[in-house]
């Protein structure tokens, strides 16, 4: 795994792509990424580390170091998108931490576990087991990939929607009738 974490942007998405085929799959990662990716940004919200009273909270380490893997990765405008994504996750996240007990919990595995189901949902209709299976960098990879999918939508970075296209070819709508076939 450690190896292709370092792998660039392209080789990433691709590899990651070639799980997310199936157009309701990329709808459901739209939503699903989000949620798992403000879920953890929660749970993460209320723990501090580092200099300062009360210093930061983990939320902001955990984006500081994915940032810096992101913007690093050889494709700046994704990279730059994604950090800017997942700040506005997290600073959201923040905010919904700050109930009480209960209601940080219910929010963070709320949203996490609600994310999942909508990932495995779209999975069913792929008929692939998710990525992260064989590789956890997916773990990282699917709010790339989703930001990228947004960047495509707005007529953005048309060069890497070409080489995924080219490498893992084009969306489809999988025949559930017919799966084989």
């Amino acid at each position: 795994m450690t190896s292709s974490l370092f792998r660039p942007a392209d080789e990433l998405i691709v590899q990651y792509a070639r799980y997310h085929r199936d157009q309701r799959n990329i709808a459901t990662h739209l939503v699903g990424v989000p949620m798992i990716v403000f879920g953890v940004g929660v749970l993460l919200a209320r723990a501090t580390v580092g200099p300062g009273d009360p210093g930061l909270s983990l939320a902001w380490w955990a984006w500081g170091v994915a940032t810096l893997w992101y913007v690093s990765r050889g494709h700046l405008l994704l990279g730059l998108a994604v950090s800017a994504i997942n700040a506005l996750l997290f600073a959201l996240a923040h905010l919904a931490s700050q109930g009480s007990q209960m209601q940080w919990l219910a929010w963070g595995l709320g949203f996490f576990v609600v994310g999942w189901i909508i990932q495995f949902i779209g999975h069913y209709y792929e008929g692939r087991k998710p990525a992260f299976v064989d590789d956890l960098s997916g773990l990282l990879v699917g709010p790339m990939f989703i930001t990228a999918e947004l960047l495509f939508m707005l007529g953005l970075a048309r060069p890497l929607s070409r080489v995924i296209e080219q490498r893992a070819g084009p969306t489809m709508l999988r025949d559930l009738a017919h799966p084989l076939g």
